[in-house]
């Protein structure tokens, strides 16, 4: 339905632009109806721009490489018609869908040759600084909307498959990219200008959002980046950026009995770098080597300092919390390096928490025995009895779009009118981090809205580790490996 919406909303700045060059062609000596051709209108531009023939098939094969050259096209299009200066490649830029009629049905606008071709003109070195900068800063841009975005991971709730210090490519091309619901935004930029507090954006204009066509959609195991839902004094696109492995897509049942998740009924795929919290006893605190040698990263506190967890006066021993594997524990076990190390479990070495959905039945449940609940689908109704209305109704007020949602205790009131039940309008996703004692996630802020979905994590280009000394700073073995 998304898709039927988005093609309405899209469809007049569609038809306005092949207009714009059905008589732009008509200016150049062209055919008009060689614009009206999908992909042949390409052929015709890199023509009329006296660019060679084989900028059409980079443009059309070579992703993000395509994308640089299909901005110069339009460029050097551009400047056929004689606009050559920098304010119009920013006109271009920014008001490309009333610029294009523009030069279309302008009489002042001649075709001048093909901008390939045009004498050079004497240009200052500003001038030439500033085209360059422009163009890098739109191509970026549109890359970063449309293919890819860098990401950095900057807590320890994805170890060990993801490390804090490493540097992520975040595919926007899997899922299709959102188009943008706060434009009036500095570009490259989330929140803030740069090193400053000062806001980046103003949503003085919001638009709807909706998701362009991707190859592949959300499945479960999948790393994903997203807004964070419960980042409530912020639009959408610019909520914080969280990252965490879906375990459970729309229409799942997930549940988790002793630390194991399962879905549907049946046991979820372990990550092999899957973490739990253990307690560490040992007589004396531990050296920073032992630390390294282990590759634990998260053991110091905001001081600097080793984080006792207690000291247990009746046995006299030190005692750590730490983030474990399957892999690590075996390792420090067999070397002896503790007195003990025993795993921890929430339903009976930690205090009632908060989980959600905030209910009745989830103050039962803990972060390892939890559920069993079901995650909504896109066009999935159910009757609203007293533990669906408690289960979804922070998920129908704050995702579904309404004017007023609001329960009368066990009754359910939309814009004023009692439901007895509720279809959803989109899906839903449940995430978790791998580091699955020490991850806020879905078991306690809830669902992932399908609108909040960035992308894709699929690459490690880069990786850091800020325990390390100069030799070891950067983790040569995770550079450009494929996450999983």
């Amino acid at each position: 339905m998304n898709n039927i919406v988005m093609l309405i909303v899209l469809l007049p700045f569609i038809l306005i632009q092949f207009v714009s060059l059905y008589f732009l062609f008509e200016k150049a000596g062209e055919k008009g109806w060689k614009a009206l051709i999908p992909f042949y209108n390409t052929f015709v531009m890199v023509k009329i721009s006296g660019r060679p023939t084989w900028w059409f098939y980079v443009i059309l094969f070579v992703p993000v490489i395509g994308l640089l050259f299909q901005i110069g096209l339009a460029i050097d299009f551009i400047k056929s018609f004689g606009q050559n200066k920098a304010r119009h490649i920013l006109y271009l830029m920014v008001f490309g869908t009333i610029y294009m009629p523009y030069l279309a049905f302008s009489k002042n606008i001649k075709y001048v040759g093909p901008a390939a071709q045009l004498p050079k003109e004497e240009r200052s070195s500003v001038t030439e600084w500033g085209e360059a900068i422009l163009f890098a800063v739109v191509a970026a841009t549109l890359i970063r909307w449309i293919f890819m975005e860098a990401f950095v991971i900057p807590t320890p709730s994805m170890e060990n498959s993801l490390l804090m210090g490493d540097y992520l490519f975040v595919s926007k091309f899997h899922y299709g990219a959102r188009t943008p619901k706060t434009p009036l935004q500095v570009p490259l930029t989330h929140r803030n200008i740069w090193l400053t507090d000062l806001p980046s954006y103003t949503e003085a204009i919001q638009l709807p959002q909706f998701r362009l066509p991707g190859f592949s959609s959300v499945k479960n195991n999948d790393v994903v980046v997203f807004n964070w839902p419960a980042d409530s004094d912020y639009p959408t696109d610019l909520k914080t950026n969280y990252i965490k492995r879906c375990q459970a897509i729309g229409g799942d049942t997930l549940q988790v009995i002793n630390k194991q998740v399962y879905i549907n009924g049946k046991p979820a795929y372990n990550p092999t770098e899957m973490e739990f919290n253990y307690k560490i006893y040992t007589q004396d605190e531990f050296p920073k080597r032992v630390f390294r040698k282990y590759k634990i990263p998260n053991f110091r506190d905001n001081n600097g300092d080793f984080v006792k967890y207690f000291n247990e006066v009746d046995s006299g021993k030190l005692g750590y919390v730490i983030d474990l594997s399957k892999s690590k524990l075996e390792r420090m076990t067999n070397d002896k390096v503790a007195d003990s190390i025993k795993i921890i479990n929430f339903a009976t070495d930690v205090p009632e928490m908060q989980l959600f959905p905030y209910n009745k039945k989830s103050r039962s449940w803990d972060i390892d025995n939890y559920g069993p609940i079901w995650v909504p689908k896109a066009g999935a109704t159910i009757k609203l009895d007293s533990n669906n209305v408690s289960t979804y109704l922070t998920t129908i007020q704050n995702y579904e779009g309404w004017e007023t949602v609001e329960a009368k205790g066990d009754r359910l009131i939309i814009d004023g009118n009692e439901v007895k039940e509720y279809t959803f309008r989109q899906d839903y996703y449940f995430m978790m981090g791998d580091n699955r004692h020490n991850s806020s996630d879905s078991r306690f802020w809830g669902f992932v809205p399908a609108d909040h979905i960035v992308g894709k994590a699929f690459m490690i280009w880069l990786s850091t580790d800020s325990e390390g000394g100069w030799s070891d700073k950067i983790r040569w073995n995770r550079l450009f490996t494929i996450i999983k």
